[in-house]
């Protein structure tokens, strides 16, 4: 695998980044499925689910800090990948900053490599899922206790590193909905001349694109 940490530009197409964001079993991919089909372009998976996976069915051994680098460079390379085929929008179900966060929740450490490319990633916004959905078990997942700390923290990273954020609850027809409206007033801002932060301000203040 390529050991390379650098989000590639999305070039002369001018590609719209979004990143799902939050903790574990909150619909992140469920969404990235259904907006990627929506507007008919790519969507990221998440590197780690089958690195991770690989590593129980082979040794029944669950993720250590040992893992984040190798998940770290699995995951901008599939981004990157799909950056050149992505047909104007691209969702990313996962990125290096929910990495950083879940290195620093559980193993109070995170790779100074690791760190600042995930500070350094660029999205055009950010979706953090809520924690109103059931959680869901599966071999990967860790106790569903604690969500709401856990969610803390990553709504605190998003704010201690001036990402463009906006909160996504709800089921999810209703969250897909949302997404979408969100989406298609954030292209026409962008094509306006407006920031996605600026953007991200009016949306919460209600103020109409």
């Amino acid at each position: 695998m390529e050991e390379n940490l650098k989000q590639l530009p999305t070039g002369a197409k001018r590609i719209i980044k979004i990143a799902l964001f939050g903790p574990e079993s909150t619909g992140k991919t469920t969404l990235a499925k259904q907006l990627a089909e929506y507007y008919k372009t790519d969507w990221v998976p998440e590197f780690a689910r089958d690195y991770l996976q690989e590593k129980w069915d082979k040794q029944q051994a669950i993720c250590d800090v040992d893992d984040m680098l190798p998940i770290a460079y699995g995951q901008t390379l599939l981004e990157n990948k799909k950056t050149a085929t992505a047909n104007q929008y691209l969702f990313c179900d996962t990125n290096l900053m929910v990495t950083k966060v879940f290195s620093e929740v559980y193993y109070n450490y995170c790779e100074p490599a690791l760190d600042q490319a995930a500070r350094e990633h660029e999205y055009d916004l950010f979706f953090l899922t809520d924690i109103d959905v059931p959680w869901e078990k599966d071999d990967l997942r860790d106790k569903p206790e604690g969500r709401e700390t856990v969610f803390s923290v990553f709504k605190q990273s998003l704010i201690d590193n001036h990402k463009p954020f906006i909160t996504l609850s709800g089921d999810k027809k209703l969250r897909l909905q949302k997404a979408i409206s969100i989406i298609d007033d954030l292209t026409v801002a962008l094509q306006k001349g407006q920031s996605s932060l600026e953007f991200v301000q009016m949306y919460l203040k209600g103020i109409s694109k």
